[in-house]
């Protein structure tokens, strides 16, 4: 990846993003569900962690069937969370501060019951009746094809009133919008005016390469026996038993993403952010979606939370493909959302190691992230180290993980409430005497209290090195040159010149000698305990990183 002209350069490509699910976050009025002036209250413990922005999950008003991503009113704010003024004060604050807002943005679907999905769906000749797809029975009488929905079944449910099936691509009371109708396009733009006009820096897209579907409705194809699911894709997910093509990353959907880079145009310094999931490759569909300055600015990326156990072998597979596919670094790394396991959890489950070797790899991992070309964000509670919370089938709240018990176990558990206090009602979360879903005892000894007042923990740590990140120009840009591969080892070089940092990661256990590929170098950020440099000699303990630079 080559340097970019820094007069070109944009906050956005590589700023650190917090993301905030708003329903766990803080409850200020003692619901037992967080809300916006929660999240208004604990900004100053964002901005300390040195931050760019903040990404916030849907909390327009919504009938909560998929916790907001379910909208039926895209310009009020749901009631659980707030109003339109806790929001107002929430963005200035949040400026006051120095942090940018994201909203998350669900233009692909509405609730079933938004006003235009009921004028839709009362006949096939009023003013909303083209606004969502629908279509005819199959001569069985069936569905009008194979499709099937990301959280299971078919994807096109029976409406009585209309004589017609609707698709949707997740739950049934999420009908999928006609993104072929320019009206729904300019309905989409209109909304995000709304926002951008009360001062919002900009939007993460929910599954903004779905917006399209195959009109001529064709079956998908069943996936052969030998064609491997998507990098990510649960084993038993039967979504992934064939291949999408009707419904995801449509060719068409990049010629409508014009109309929202127009919009956001208008407004300098903003961004679109979009999300692109369950792709038979999302890499190579993501480099489509940012490409040439009349799409979206970044794509989100999530192949990070892929590669497990994470290995020197497998993530230099992934940069290869990324200098490839995206010389600009124009994409968003992250390790964990609210929709995948939690970052601890996952590699966790790959072996038991000692408390201290367990401690370096929860170093190792954001400061790999700090190191990598482009944004990144972080989700809330990863910088904590929370583990991925067990519930029991009652305890339940995920309608994705209700309807696939217990072949797949669904997102609550990456989404309880964050622990503020450790001896505090709901660990600080709350004042309720229950939260919406249980805060496990594990993580109060996580909390933050507690970690702010202990200079060797991951929540320092984290601090330290985002902070440490903006300092550095090399790690402003897209200069990104990788090594040859020496396991268990990864290294890359980022900027060129005086101010170039060589980043060097021990994927491994065991501590490792290694003889880096320039002499006059010097240790510039203590990251691991137990470095040595001598000459261009470097010992890494095991999960060691080590971050240097020409004396």
């Amino acid at each position: 990846m080559a340097v970019q002209n820094m007069d070109d350069w944009r906050w956005w490509q590589d700023a650190v993003i917090y993301q905030i699910y708003p329903r766990s976050f803080q409850d200020s009025d003692a619901d037992g569900i967080g809300d916006l002036n929660g999240i208004r209250q604990r900004l100053p413990y964002v901005a300390k962690l040195g931050v760019d922005g903040i990404w916030i999950c849907p909390f327009v008003r919504s009938p909560m069937r998929d916790f907001g991503y379910d909208v039926s009113d895209f310009c009020a704010i749901e009631p659980l969370f707030g109003t339109l003024a806790d929001f107002d004060a929430l963005v200035q604050e949040a400026h006051n501060l120095g942090l940018r807002v994201l909203m998350d943005q669900v233009w692909n679907h509405t609730s079933d019951e938004h006003p235009w999905f009921i004028e839709s769906r009362s006949s096939k000749d009023n003013s909303k009746s083209d606004w969502y797809v629908w279509a005819d029975a199959h001569q069985d009488g069936g569905p009008p094809n194979n499709w099937r929905a990301t959280f299971g079944g078919s994807a096109w449910e029976w409406d009585p009133t209309r004589h017609q099936y609707f698709l949707h691509n997740f739950l049934a009371q999420q009908p999928d919008l006609n993104w072929y109708n320019p009206d729904v396009r300019k309905a989409m733009v209109d909304i995000g005016r709304f926002w951008l006009d009360r001062g919002v820096d900009g939007f993460r897209l929910d599954v903004a390469n779905f917006y399209a579907h195959d009109r001529t409705l064709k079956d998908n194809p069943i996936r052969p026996s030998d064609q491997p699911r998507p990098a990510g894709a649960a084993l038993k997910d039967p979504y992934f038993d064939f291949i999408n093509e009707g419904t995801v990353c449509r060719p068409e959907t990049l010629n409508m993403l014009k109309d929202i880079r127009l919009l956001m145009n208008e407004y300098p310094n903003t961004v679109a952010l979009g999300e692109v999931s369950s792709a038979e490759d999302s890499l190579l569909a993501a480099a489509d979606y940012i490409a040439g300055d009349h799409r979206l600015h970044l794509a989100y990326n999530a192949s990070l939370i892929s590669y497990e156990p994470f290995t020197a072998r497998g993530l230099h597979t992934l940069f290869e493909h990324i200098i490839e596919l995206f010389p600009q670094a124009r994409l968003c790394w992250t390790f964990g959302t609210h929709d995948f396991p939690r970052l601890r959890g996952r590699w966790a489950n790959h072996g038991r190691h000692s408390e201290e070797i367990e401690a370096q790899l929860d170093r190792l991992l954001p400061s790999l992230l700090i190191g990598l070309p482009g944004s990144c964000c972080i989700y809330q509670g990863d910088e904590l180290g929370l583990t991925q919370t067990q519930l029991n089938f009652e305890q339940l709240r995920d309608p994705y993980g209700i309807a696939n018990y217990p072949e797949i176990l669904g997102r609550d558990g990456c989404r309880t409430p964050m622990p503020w206090s450790e001896h505090a009602n709901q660990g600080g979360f709350s004042d309720a005497r229950t939260a919406w879903l249980p805060l496990p005892a594990e993580h109060l000894h996580l909390a933050v209290e507690l970690q702010e007042s202990d200079p060797n923990s991951l929540l320092i740590a984290y601090r330290n090195l985002i902070r440490w990140r903006r300092l550095q120009p090399a790690l402003h840009g897209g200069g990104f040159h990788l090594y040859p591969l020496e396991p268990p080892l990864l290294q890359f070089e980022r900027g060129e010149g005086e101010q170039s940092i060589l980043c060097v990661y021990n994927f491994s256990t065991s501590p490792h000698h290694h003889q880096i590929p320039h002499n006059h170098l010097k240790l510039i950020e203590d990251v691991s305990p137990g470095i040595r440099l001598k000459g261009r000699e470097l010992f890494l303990p095991a999960y060691g990183a080590a971050f240097l630079k020409k004396m």
